[in-house]
């Protein structure tokens, strides 16, 4: 951008109130700042494709692309905080939003237990780190989630396998304790997850008020009664006529959800509106945008 005379120092004299933001792979600055990158690139160089997948199992990515939008949306704070300081009479900024940094960021499960220990995470496919037990499981006809988070939970659990005696072997004693053993835990429990099928023993657990889940596909995910209920899967205009569906914003405000204010655009649908908000009386063009 700065090649093109469009980089924030281009600006920053003449509109001291610039919020400018710049998502990069490595950052704005720095030995490696002149690299590109994508998710894949920076899921690897950042420890994700390490502790993805199954303990003796390939390196893998995370099948959603969290490195492009954990960035995004470091981004999009970042440009709202920015926004409330010049609303409020402050100083313009630029931004500096590196993928690199910002899946380091959201990795603090795994750098909080590098940090403590000294060692670096290992792939643990579904299970936890510390809290157990807390994964998938496979029962008689499929696999399905359960997060037993604490105690009380963990007791629960016991209660719907109906195996009093896990709660009296000192291997499963406490969070730690389960963690350490979440090996020999698992064979025990899906031992009894084998008698019965996925519906049984997710009824089971919501019963008892046992955080679980299916292990749904997309399909299955968004044909959910609550997505329904949340009013997220929209109709979506392409252009050229297409007509589809998206995912609109998961927040509500007041009770609402936000709406979709505008189809996609076209190649160079908007030029002309966005040079007309530099005009003299542009903001009816940028309200046009909005």
């Amino acid at each position: 951008m700065d090649r093109l005379g469009l980089g924030y120092a281009s600006f920053r004299e003449q509109k001291p109130g610039l919020v400018y933001c710049s998502v990069s792979a490595y950052g704005q600055s720095g030995p490696r700042a002149g690299e590109g990158g994508f998710d894949l690139t920076i899921q690897a160089a950042a420890g994700v494709m390490s502790v993805t997948g199954e303990p003796d199992g390939a390196p893998v990515k995370c099948g959603v692309p969290l490195a492009d939008f954990a960035s995004g949306l470091y981004g999009a704070f970042a440009i709202a905080s920015a926004l409330a300081r010049v609303r409020a009479g402050g100083a313009g900024a630029h931004i500096d939003v590196p993928m690199y940094g910002c899946t380091l960021g959201i990795a603090a499960l795994q750098t909080s237990e590098y940090f403590g220990t000294g060692r670096s995470p290992a792939k643990l496919g579904s299970a936890h780190p510390r809290n157990a037990p807390y994964q998938a499981f496979q029962a008689a006809d499929g696999y399905f989630a359960i997060a037993a988070g604490n105690q009380k939970l963990w007791l629960d659990v016991v209660r719907v396998v109906a195996l009093p005696a896990l709660a009296q072997d000192a291997r499963f004693a406490t969070t730690r304790d389960r963690a350490a053993n979440q090996a020999a835990l698992k064979i025990l429990l899906e031992e009894r997850f084998a008698t019965a099928g996925v519906a049984h023993w997710i009824a089971a657990f919501n019963a008892a008020g046992v955080p679980h889940a299916r292990i749904n596909d997309y399909a299955a995910a968004l044909d959910d009664p609550q997505v329904a209920h949340m009013e997220w899967v929209r109709p979506l205009t392409l252009p050229g006529g297409h007509q589809t569906r998206t995912f609109a914003s998961p927040l509500r405000f007041d009770g609402l959800g936000l709406p979709i204010r505008r189809d996609p655009p076209a190649l160079g649908e908007h030029n002309a509106a966005v040079r007309a908000r530099y005009q003299p009386g542009g903001m009816d063009a940028e309200q046009d945008l909005l």
